[in-house]
């Protein structure tokens, strides 16, 4: 299983909104996924899993770096070979 985590930053006051477009966007999707507003230098940060290494970076490239107040985006693919030590 593939595994992302995508740390955001938003505008000013539009964590709620961008978490819950997160939610509505990844519930049509069939991946794994929990999504947390934090503090600090990121504001988002965003756990995928999927059997499809290929939909997650589709989903993160054409959707959730899409969203109207994302800033900018860190996404850290885990190595999966290290997965399970």
């Amino acid at each position: 299983m593939t595994t992302a985590y995508v740390l955001l930053n938003s505008d000013l006051g539009s964590d709620e909104s961008i978490i819950n477009e997160v939610k509505q966007i990844l519930t049509e999707e069939d991946v794994t996924y929990e999504v947390q507003g934090v503090y600090g230098v990121y504001d988002i940060v965003l756990k995928l899993s999927s059997d499809d290494a290929e939909k997650l970076r589709s989903i993160i490239t054409n959707r959730v770096r899409k969203i109207t107040k994302v800033q900018s985006t860190l996404t850290m693919m885990v190595i999966e070979e290290q997965e399970n030590l």
